[in-house]
C-alpha cells in the first residue's frame, strides 16, 4: 500500500513539472488516501499484535 502511495506521490510530481495540473492533482489525492489507509492498517496491525503477542 505504501508502495503505491509513493508511485502516485511520484506521478503527481512529474505531472506537475510537466504542467499536467489536473492530472498532478488526482494522483496526490490518491496518493493521500492510500497513505492514510495504510496509516490505519498499520495502526490496527501494530495494536493487534500488541493485544497478541504484548506482556
Amino acid at each position: 500500500m505504501l508502495k503505491w502511495a509513493a508511485t502516485f506521490f511520484i506521478i503527481a510530481i512529474v505531472a506537475a513539472i510537466f504542467g499536467f495540473g489536473n492530472i498532478a492533482e488526482g494522483a496526490a489525492d490518491i496518493a493521500k488516501v492510500l497513505f492514510f489507509i495504510f496509516i490505519v492498517i498499520f495502526l490496527i496491525t501494530l495494536l493487534l499484535g500488541l493485544k497478541l503477542f504484548g506482556k
